[in-house]
This record gives C-alpha cells, structure tokens and sequence, in this order.
C-alpha cells in the first residue's frame, strides 16, 4: 500500500508518532523537496531511495509511486502540512485507483496551526471570531470557483488564513480592507517551525510594506482577522456559572 503522510510544516519532531514509523520502515520516499525541512528525512532509512517530487508532475510522480509498489517496495509520499488542504492527495489517488493500488493517508499538522502557535494566538475568540476560512487566491494557478471570492469571504467578519498568496498581499489586502478596515491585525508566518522561519506582524494597512521588504515568495500563510489582537470574551464551556453534568 502507498502511505501518503502528512509532514507537517517542516520541523523534523513535528511529524506524528505514526508518520515517523512509515518513514522509518520505507523503502522508498517521495517528498516534496521545495517546501520540505532536509531534517525531517533524518527519520528515513539510509537505505531508502528518495526521491525528490519538486521537478516532476503528476504522471511522473504516480508512475514512481505504481512502480515501487508493483516491485514489493514500502512506499511513502510525503506532503507539506496537512494532506486535508492543498496536498493534491486528490489527484493522485485518483490515479492510484485507477491503476489498483491501494493507499492510505496519514494527517500531519498544518502549516497555518503551526503558524498560529508560533505567535501564541488562536484562531477562534469567543464574541470575536468563531470562523475560520482557509482559502488560497490565484495567480499562476488552478482557477478558484466562481462562487470562491476572497471578497465574499471577508464580508463573514471570520479570520482569514490565506495561502499560496504571499506575492499578492498588496492586492489581496486591498480586496479585504472594506470588511476588515485598515486597522485589522494581520500575521504572515514564513517557513513555520524551520530554521530560517520569519513571523512579520502588522495590519491590513501595512502588511504589504513589510512583506516586500522582507522580499518573501513563497512558503508563507497569511493569517487577517480581529481575533489575532488576542482580546475578546469569555468561552461559556468554561464559564462558572454553567450548569455541569456531575457525571
């Protein structure tokens, strides 16, 4: 079976306790060389051929996959973050079943909820913000649908999480500064939990500055919501006087 698993945001000791004994015990490991810490393959075997998946599409990848596991191999597919968002686990099993190989997934912790415990804030503040959207924008990329705009989104008051967009803050704040006003707190986080990780806080009236000046590319969630200020109400779950069960 092909394990496709989840490497979290890049920290070598963020990957799950399940993702570590996949990759130990792999004979062969597809990883994502671009978006990937070097550390996390200290959990593979010397003896493990790896290959990096950063110059290959999706055929080229599948017929490596199909290829292992037809020859008896242990095969991993590694994916940055989570494979639930942004992983294309979708069109690669696709093709998987279509040319019977069995896989599975294993979760790993995304880039954003590595993001948001790097500057200590959550996403969700009771009378604040209870949403959270993760979405991306397009540039040189897959189309969004039509129904999808980043504009709609903002107009629910939730906190944004937006990826594949560091490019296009400037443009992506002027679209959510009418809902959001200038004054919105706004995070980026770059490369979370790796080495050369950079957290750059402004507002929806500033962040772009700081993100030019900073000359960041890629590799970069964009976080834009009220709830980052770290203020707000009270959680009734832990309000005293709630009824509780004694159960």
């Amino acid at each position: 079976m092909i394990h496709f698993v989840g490497a979290g945001p890049g920290a070598a000791d963020l990957l799950t306790v399940r993702a570590t004994r996949l990759l130990a015990a792999a004979e062969v490991v597809l990883f994502p060389g671009t978006y990937l810490d070097p550390e996390v393959l200290t959990h593979v075997s010397p003896e493990a051929e790896l290959v990096d998946t950063q110059g290959l599409d999706l055929d080229a990848i599948t017929g490596h996959l199909v290829a292992a596991h037809r020859a008896g191999q242990a095969v991993v597919r590694l994916a940055s973050g989570d494979l639930s968002v942004y992983s294309a686990l979708a069109e690669q099993t696709r093709r998987l079943d279509a040319a019977g190989v069995p896989w599975a997934a294993t979760p790993g912790v995304p880039a954003y909820a590595a993001a948001a415990a790097l500057v200590g804030r959550e996403l969700t503040v009771p009378l604040v913000s209870q949403t959270v959207v993760l979405t991306r924008t397009q540039a040189r990329s897959t189309a969004m649908p039509e129904a999808e705009s980043l504009a709609s989104y903002a107009a629910t008051g939730a906190t944004l999480v937006l990826h594949l967009g560091i490019t296009r803050t400037r443009e992506l704040m002027a679209e959510v500064v009418g809902h959001y006003g200038a004054d919105c707190p706004v995070v980026v986080v770059h490369r979370a939990s790796q080495p050369e990780q950079q957290v750059l806080r402004g507002t929806v009236g500033s962040i772009a500055d700081a993100v030019e000046a900073a000359r960041l590319r890629q590799a970069a969630v964009i976080m834009v919501g009220r709830a980052l200020a770290g203020s707000g109400g009270e959680s009734y779950l832990y309000d005293p006087h709630r009824e509780r069960s004694t159960r």
